[in-house]
């Protein structure tokens, strides 16, 4: 019985290890692919998740698919990438100098942009799921499919917008802190509607409890920063005894993050919120920051980053859709994320009084929605929210968001008199 046990442990590992093989091959090749082509290293990534998803792969070789991806459940990769994109938004916490947000002027403008940045994007998205639903989604409830709809167009994804920013050397200033402030609320907000709609499919849906779970989490941060951050603080002062960074500092800030973790997935609004969390409790510990930076963050980027993109690549089918009718319904659903979003952002941020060329860069930055979005439609799919035709269309856009920001960047953040570094590598 033992030796079977034993058996079968090493055959888990040895998949989970020809998987991880093959992730970080195809990462590597696909983001020095982008990296050519002038696009973050991150937008690769994605591109080899789908390359090896059921999309390509699958179909060019489905035996060997089978053979490197299904000859195990995907538990050990699945725990791998959750992981990693804790790690990644620890460091993107630690990355934002958030002592920008003391003038007045950008307060008003992460408030008015992370405002119109979800409720434009969200009524456009109600719209079309509302005019939709009897063409596209017949027989699903039209309600459930709607709000979907909403919440699909609404988000942002905070994971690449921080690696994006990190490689265009945006993290410290103003304009970086209030997009990522922004993206913040927007995205705790987004996935509060996405567990009303969840709740809504299985006939339960209550505006009382998505309203106790912001609730909770607000007073959670606010504990945080009353409680734990002097906590923290004082402990790493006593452990580091004037080093940067030690083991056991180190272990101190893991212990916290993955408990912040555990305690943001209690309140309903996922495990990556506990990670920025410490990132930003944290942020202003300089050295900590640097010695993290030139210790820990290369193995994160490098090994457990390209797992989750590619891993969420894995559970994406991106089948063609077969008649023109459906394109026209794809290039609505396009439109309309560019104009709520974009439009959005950018109306927000003009009223809070920022210059024309910020507000777009702004704008631009808030569009992106990568892989978050691919979690959150891999969600309505499972819920049956959604239709096969329209999860297809509402990847596609996620991704040609996506890979649209950088050319989009790489034009305005000249205009603001922002220098893009070169050969920088996120």
């Amino acid at each position: 019985m033992q030796g079977s046990s034993v058996h079968s442990l090493e055959t888990i590992l040895y998949f989970t290890l020809l998987q991880l093989m093959v992730i970080l091959a195809a990462a590597r090749g696909f983001g020095w692919l982008a990296r050519r082509l002038g696009q973050p290293r991150a937008v690769g990534e994605i591109i080899a998740g789908l390359v090896l998803g059921p999309s390509l792969f699958a179909a060019l070789a489905p035996a060997a698919f089978s053979y490197v991806f299904k000859s195990t459940d995907g538990n050990a990769l699945s725990i791998i990438s959750q992981i990693g994109l804790v790690l990644l938004m620890l460091q993107v916490g630690m990355e934002f100098d958030f002592g920008h947000l003391k003038p007045r002027g950008n307060r008003a403008a992460m408030a008015l942009v992370s405002l119109m940045g979800i409720v434009a994007p969200f009524g456009l998205g109600v719209a079309i799921g509302w005019l939709s639903a009897p063409i596209l989604a017949p027989g699903i409830h039209p309600l459930g499919y709607t709000l979907f709809c909403g919440v699909a167009l609404s988000i942002t994804a905070m994971p690449i917008l921080g690696r994006i920013m990190i490689e265009y050397d945006l993290t410290r200033t103003a304009l970086g802190t209030i997009t990522i402030s922004a993206a913040a609320i927007d995205d705790v907000i987004g996935w509060t509607l996405l567990a009303a709609v969840a709740a809504a499919a299985v006939g339960g849906f209550s505006l009382q409890g998505a309203g106790l779970r912001v609730l909770a989490l607000a007073a959670f941060v606010l504990l945080s920063f009353l409680v734990l951050r002097p906590l923290l603080n004082r402990l790493l002062d006593r452990i580091d005894q004037g080093a940067a960074l030690t083991h056991n500092s180190m272990a101190l800030v893991l212990a916290t993050t993955f408990g912040c973790a555990l305690a943001t997935y209690q309140l309903g609004v996922f495990a990556i919120f506990g990670g920025f969390l410490v990132g930003v409790l944290l942020h202003d510990r300089v050295r900590l920051v640097a010695a993290w930076k030139a210790q820990v963050a290369p193995f994160v980027t490098v090994l457990f980053l390209p797992v989750f993109f590619t891993f969420t690549g894995l559970r994406t089918n991106v089948q063609g859709l077969d008649s023109l009718d459906l394109w026209f319904w794809c290039a609505g659903f396009m439109a309309l994320a560019y104009l709520g979003k974009f439009g959005g952002c950018y109306l927000g941020a003009r009223i809070a009084g920022m210059p024309k060329n910020e507000a777009k860069a702004v704008a631009i930055m808030m569009n992106t929605r990568a892989l978050m979005e691919l979690v959150v439609l891999n969600v309505g799919y499972d819920l049956g929210v959604i239709p096969q035709s329209v999860f297809t269309m509402l990847v596609i856009m996620a991704i040609v968001t996506t890979v649209t920001t950088a050319p989009l960047l790489r034009y305005w953040l000249p205009k603001i008199g922002h220098t893009i570094p070169l050969h920088r590598d996120a």
